[in-house]
């Protein structure tokens, strides 16, 4: 049996992202799998990859063969050339991690807390309308 390591297609319309696969060859793109090795969201700023490394080599050492996509990733990742032996590439970007939500709200009301209170500056409509007569009212 032909086994090959793959990306399957998941997510939405326009929001893709992938689970890295090993299937038999003959299966189809979003079939029946043997195992599920890693993830890749592709949309992400910087790109989101997961690979759990000791099974990659594991089926890559049993003649397990990556497409293009999944051999590009394993070279990112540094999976491929352990398993060739050769030497490490630089590290992957990693997205920082995000602000609690609650923390950002807490710094907003503490800015708003410091500003100086004034009353409103511009004069209200009815008293406007009152200031000024009107042309049936004098007639």
């Amino acid at each position: 049996m032909a086994v090959k390591i793959r990306l399957k297609r998941m997510g939405k319309i326009r929001q893709p992202y992938y689970r890295i696969v090993v299937a038999d060859s003959r299966t189809k793109r979003d079939g029946r799998v043997i195992e599920e090795i890693g993830k890749y969201h592709p949309k992400e700023d910087p790109s989101f990859i997961e690979v759990k490394s000791e099974r990659a080599l594991y089926w890559l050492g049993v003649g397990a063969q990556p497409s293009e996509p999944v051999a590009a990733i394993l070279k990112i990742t540094g999976d491929w050339q352990k398993f060739k032996g050769e030497a490490a590439p630089a590290p992957m970007k990693v997205a920082e991690a995000r602000r609690d939500k609650t923390e950002i709200f807490n710094e907003a009301l503490k800015d708003v807390e410091s500003e100086p209170k004034t009353e409103a500056v511009t004069a209200k409509k009815t008293a406007a309308k009152k200031a000024a007569p009107t042309p049936a009212a004098e007639a």
